[in-house]
């Protein structure tokens, strides 16, 4: 990349409004060819509504952008898509049923012959080859989308992108869902558009990633632009700091006082299920975080579906709380005080077309049943819902009438987590808690999770990132190839010694 290039984008003053609420002030920023502009804030702070603006779904209200130095307004996606703005979502905009090469050539076909209806498959194939070839993804062009895994279906989007010519690409939370392997690939392939003089807007919550690969980043906050610089004269510290408009002197919130911890809530016993965990033995204590480490297919998650009863296991046992569970299920384990946190909160999780106050409410329902009939004492559940609503801050106005899907990623996490404490469990299965939330969410997650524990609930705890389970944990066990491979008591937490558990191959069967 030419830092010494002219920008082709100019974006100045843009300003958006919802409802009279203005929730973007005087947005400014550019692009140079080649150049990768990290965009960073908390959820809410005005990320999405500028992508959108950009990527034309949304008009700004005022301000001005620029293409080549034309004035640029687009009034829809194809718009955008036309004038060479592609848009790479989180949830990714490809048809599963349809296979890769009618997902690149969707919004048009190749004809035979020009104004009739008979599409020219040999160019499609071909164009679909090459286009894949250029993102590095061997794969048949005739292959369904839904046979991919979701690494390749972002490569997928990519190869469409290309395939449209654009010059600018909005990567938008890119490695939520994608193993190390996979963010490695990306990051490879983000490189290659970088040097082909493609420009890269970068939206994440992992800020080590938006050092390692932005050449400039632009820190939004409340819908303020508040911060923007090149990568040389910006740190992590800083970027926090600009975020949330405070200093985090420690990004884990201390557990003071210390817990004592009780008996046991939770005890499985061999527990396996072939192809997904063998001989599962663990203990968790009342007032206890125990982290779960491990790589991505370690077991970790299927672990918590088995406990949870959704998915089936051929042998071992399982007691909550003293009682042996001798038939699992999501009902069963409910009835003996555990709570699931999924992994997927907007697909489990969640009712998205739903109000919070009806999403807190769910688990709880029976409990608020008077008589036979089971009629819901609806002011007693609305004043639990409401209290357990305020002390994990879910941040509405409206409780009643705000649709969860309207909520930030955090706020739909605490929307979760107020669901399973009206139904005061004892045991606190938490799977990715903090996955795809920004830094003062996550920091607000750790605080209910501490809560939790000094309440005298069991928080099983598991998650990708090592920093946040040295951080949180009393004790972490570390899974490889669906078995618990280590044992770590906080006073050993080491990072290496910890990965290296999780990266080992069976070498004492192999022995």
């Amino acid at each position: 990349m030419d830092v010494n290039a002219a920008p082709f984008f100019t974006a100045q003053g843009l300003c958006k409004s919802f409802f009279g609420v203005q929730v973007l002030h005087d947005m400014a920023f550019s692009l140079r060819p080649g150049q990768v502009l990290g965009l960073v804030g908390e959820n809410g702070s005005g990320k999405s509504t500028t992508m959108n603006i950009v990527g034309g779904v949304l008009p700004m209200d005022a301000g001005r952008m620029t293409i080549d130095g034309a004035e640029y307004r687009p009034r829809s996606p194809g718009e955008a898509e036309a004038r060479g703005i592609a848009f790479i979502h989180q949830e990714l905009n490809l048809f599963r049923n349809l296979s890769v090469a009618e997902n690149l050539f969707i919004a048009g076909f190749p004809k035979l012959i020009k104004g009739l209806p008979f599409i020219d498959r040999a160019k499609v194939r071909a164009r679909t080859q090459e286009l894949l070839a250029a993102v590095d993804l061997d794969v048949a062009p005739n292959t369904p989308v839904s046979r991919l895994s979701q690494g390749e279906r972002q490569l997928v989007e990519i190869a469409k992108a290309l395939g449209a010519n654009a010059r600018i690409m909005i990567f938008d939370e890119p490695t939520t869902s994608l193993t190390t392997r996979e963010t490695d690939r990306l990051f490879d392939i983000i490189g290659r558009l970088q040097r082909q003089g493609i420009a890269i807007i970068y939206i994440s919550h992992i800020l080590g990633d938006v050092m390692r690969l932005c050449d400039d980043i632009v820190v939004l906050r409340d819908g303020h632009l508040v911060g923007s610089a090149a990568k040389a004269d910006m740190t992590i510290e800083k970027m926090i700091t600009l975020m949330v408009g405070r200093t985090i002197d420690q990004m884990f919130p201390p557990r003071d006082p210390p817990v004592t911890l009780g008996g046991p809530v939770l005890e499985v016993r061999g527990l396996s299920q072939r192809g997904m965990v063998k001989d599962i033995n663990l203990s968790l204590r009342a007032g206890e975080v125990l982290g779960i480490s491990g790589l991505m297919g370690a077991g970790r998650s299927e672990l918590a579906r088995i406990l949870f009863g959704m998915d089936p296991f051929e042998s071992g046992e399982v007691s909550i709380g003293g009682t042996k569970v001798a038939a699992l299920s999501p009902a069963a384990c409910m009835d003996h005080g555990m709570a699931f946190l999924t992994e997927d909160r907007r697909a489990e999780g969640l009712m998205m077309e739903a109000s919070i106050a009806d999403n807190v409410a769910l688990a709880s329902l029976p409990k608020f049943g008077t008589t036979w009939a089971r009629f819901i004492e609806r002011t007693r559940l609305g004043d639990e819902v409401t209290r357990v609503s305020k002390a994990v801050q879910i941040n509405a106005r409206d409780l009643q009438r705000t649709l969860v899907k309207n909520l930030s990623g955090g706020n739909q996490q605490k929307a979760v987590i107020g669901k399973w404490l009206l139904h005061h469990p004892r045991v606190f299965i938490l799977d990715e808690p903090t996955r795809g939330i920004d830094v003062g969410a996550k920091y607000e997650v750790y605080k209910i999770v501490n809560q939790l524990a000094a309440g005298g609930a069991g928080v099983l705890f598991i998650s990708s990132e090592i920093e946040e389970l040295t951080g949180m944990c009393d004790r972490i066990l570390v899974m490889a190839h669906g078995e618990i491979r280590a044992e770590f008591p906080r006073t050993d937490f080491d990072r290496e010694a910890i990965l290296r558990a999780a990266m080992w191959h069976g070498l004492k069967e192999s022995a």
